[in-house]
């Protein structure tokens, strides 16, 4: 059983008002919705219990409006997208709370689903304001919250509304939350984490959290480039944070008190040019040319990732471990992805992924849907990797 409450746990809700925290803040050009992932994603919390005859009431944010109404960061401009994706017909209120919203309320019938204006048109949203949490608590007799990657937030509608109203988990945040159980919670050994992207200085927290966690960290994109610099490898133009070398020393040291094998590329693909189809060589990671950049980890180093997730139960992965959004520097990323594909889909392996930038590169490898879980949360992914307590998490373990 989880260590919070899920649908599974509520009973005879035909006429029940349910307050439903999702996450619609979505990409939009021209008018129009450009990516209705976050919408498909809550779907099925939303149809679940307007089929079970619940007046679903919809809560959610758009932007950042800093506490006032902004014209294009209403929620009606998306209205027709979430009616599209639900098949259902959506009403829309307005106002978040009020005598508008208390009308509109009024007016649903079983099953019907209203969503109501953006909460962060309200100051106390951000500041998770108790009499604004009260407000919306008045418009419903239960509240559920189905929007992880809101979770490291503790505003009004993701932590507040909790404290006000029986307390339960969406299907997409208990999704969530399992899978990450089974990523870092109490994953089946070995455990290997791939950490990519830029810098280091981005993910300090995450990179001291893992090495006492995991059984090996791959460590690929520009930030392997501060370890190899760190450990006294010439990396000639590449990215490097050097201001960083003792940080980087500092987490090797860690991981090798905490049995953690840290694995750096032993060789890369370098280049003078930072563009796509540049000419380019694979060097010896010793041996990277004074005037060239290493813009992707090298054949030889790539399979000794994928040799780590051979031998891996679970595997964790947040950044990729080259320049993938260019041809040929996405050759790493690509065959690394495929790899743990393979090894999931045989069973072998569950493997947990998420951060903008990899859930590009995993589409772009054609491998998405082959992966045990993608979290598309963002920030919450990234700050429960970095093992910190998020607010709208932790407020559902407390009603359990």
């Amino acid at each position: 059983m989880p260590a919070f409450k899920t649908l599974d746990h509520l009973t005879d809700i035909a006429g029940k008002r349910v307050l439903v925290r999702v996450d619609l803040n979505v990409p939009v050009a021209d008018g129009k919705v450009t990516d209705k992932t976050r919408i498909e994603r809550v779907a099925p919390t939303i149809l679940e219990l307007s089929e079970k005859g619940a007046k679903v009431i919809l809560l959610a944010h758009f932007g950042r409006p800093k506490g006032e109404p902004v014209a294009d960061m209403s929620l009606s401009l998306i209205t027709s997208a979430v009616e599209e994706v639900l098949g259902h017909t959506v009403h829309f209120s307005s106002e978040a709370i009020g005598e508008k919203s208390a009308d509109a309320v009024a007016a649903m019938k079983n099953g019907d689903i209203l969503l109501l204006e953006n909460t962060r048109f309200h100051k106390g949203e951000e500041t998770n304001d108790a009499t604004f949490a009260q407000d919306l608590a008045k418009n419903g007799d239960i509240y559920i919250n189905d929007a992880f990657s809101a979770a490291h937030r503790a505003h009004a509608s993701t932590e507040g509304l909790a404290r006000h109203l029986p307390a339960y988990a969406g299907r997409t945040m208990q999704a969530e939350l399992e899978a990450l159980e089974k990523g870092l919670g109490a994953p089946a050994r070995p455990v290997v984490a791939i950490v990519g992207g830029a810098k280091v200085s981005s993910k300090i927290d995450l990179l001291m959290n893992l090495v006492k966690k995991v059984d090996a960290l791959v460590i690929g994109g520009g930030m392997a480039n501060t370890f190899l610099a760190a450990r006294g490898t010439n990396v000639g133009k590449s990215l490097c944070e050097h201001d960083l070398a003792e940080t980087a020393k500092q987490i090797m040291i860690e991981a090798a008190t905490a049995g953690c094998a840290i694995v750096l590329p032993e060789d890369g693909v370098v280049a003078r040019e930072f563009k796509a189809n540049a000419e380019n060589e694979v060097v010896d990671i010793n041996a990277i040319p004074e005037d060239a950049m290493v813009l992707d980890v090298g054949p030889k180093s790539v399979e000794v990732i994928k040799g780590w997730i051979s031998r891996a139960e679970t595997l964790v992965w947040n950044g990729p471990l080259g320049a993938f959004e260019i041809a040929p520097f996405d050759k790493a990323t690509v065959a690394a992805a495929q790899h743990a594909a393979e090894c999931t889909k045989a069973g072998k392996l569950v493997s947990v992924a998420g951060g903008g930038d990899t859930v590009a590169a995993l589409n772009h490898a054609g491998v998405a849907d082959d992966f045990t879980y993608i979290s598309t949360a963002g920030g919450a992914f990234l700050e429960w990797m970095e093992g910190k307590v998020l607010p709208g998490v932790a407020i559902l373990h407390e009603h359990k």
